[in-house]
């Protein structure tokens, strides 16, 4: 029997897929990412995201 996904769920499920899509696209493209760390946005390399 297939278990029936919270709305919670289905939202944190799109937003990892999103995610995984930009970070697809920055590295086809060679773009920064531009993220959030010790309060300050920064660019990294999409090569150094896992």
């Amino acid at each position: 029997m297939k278990k029936r996904m919270s709305l919670q769920d289905k939202a944190e499920a799109a937003l990892k897929k999103a995610v995984r899509e930009v970070v697809e696209h920055h590295k086809k493209t060679g773009r920064p990412l531009a993220v959030w760390q010790n309060g300050k946005t920064v660019h990294i390399s999409p090569n150094s995201v896992k």
